[in-house]
């Protein structure tokens, strides 16, 4: 299997194309609006790009799933997991296929297993990503906004930018759920690639794939893994420790 990351600097975005090299297919996960980069990183591997897809609605860039799937003349593979407010407006589109938890995109032997993990948004998946040329058990996880190196997706942006009132406390709830089952249904081996980076914001942990190979190995000792536990998320009734969280960093 090839990985291989694509990082925007002044967004702290990364996407990421993954391909099976036997087959020479292809699958770009989250690509932002310059599809330039994907489609030259295709032809220099002599891939195709057969799927297109992204781990939730993006907010913060201009998402380049839709351009580049009618350009590689891919299906685009979208979250179906929202409810009626959290639906693509283009998910009819003849390319598109809309996907939920349990479903696989594939591409050759590379296969990413949906994952719901609601909580940033409602409608938000993470893939589980296995090359089944090499083993049957998964290697990493694609985690867009849900999970960082040391930390975890705001909750809270919904109700503060959108004006969505009531979803704050709501989203840190669900976003709790969605970190008990995640770390209770995944191999202890797996990496975390994660869809930001560190912006200018020196107190946020939000975390690139170096740092997440170091500390978020989900089978590290209890006391190398994420500071979830330790911002004392052990039940529920504390979820608000999140918001407590995001809200230190807040200028």
């Amino acid at each position: 299997m090839l990985l291989k990351r694509f990082y925007d600097e002044p967004l702290a975005q990364a996407s990421f194309l993954l391909a099976d090299t036997a087959t020479h297919e292809a699958v770009v996960v989250d690509p932002n609006r310059d599809i330039e980069h994907y489609v030259r990183a295709a032809a220099a591997e002599k891939l195709t790009i057969v799927a297109v897809t992204e781990t939730h609605i993006h907010a913060d860039y201009l998402s380049g799933t839709r351009e580049l799937a009618q350009r590689a003349r891919a299906t685009a593979y979208l979250s179906d997991e929202g409810d009626a407010d959290w639906k693509y407006a283009w998910g009819h589109e003849p390319n598109v296929k809309l996907v939920r938890g349990g479903d696989a995109i594939r591409a050759g032997g590379v296969r990413l297993d949906v994952l719901p993990t609601p909580g940033h948004t409602p409608e938000h998946v993470s893939f589980v990503v296995t090359d089944e040329a090499a083993s049957r058990e998964p290697v990493g996880v694609l985690t867009g906004d849900f999970v960082f190196a040391g930390d975890v997706g705001r909750p809270d942006l919904l109700e503060r930018a959108a004006n969505m009132k009531g979803t704050m406390e709501r989203g840190a709830h669900t976003l709790f759920a969605s970190l008990a089952r995640f770390r209770s249904s995944l191999p202890g081996h797996v990496l975390l690639w994660p869809g930001l980076g560190m912006r200018q914001e020196p107190r946020r942990a939000a975390g690139d794939v170096a740092r997440v190979r170091e500390a978020h190995e989900l089978g590290r000792p209890q006391r190398e893994r994420s500071r979830v536990r330790a911002r004392g998320l052990e039940g529920p009734a504390r979820a608000a420790g999140l918001l407590q969280a995001h809200e230190a960093h807040e200028p």
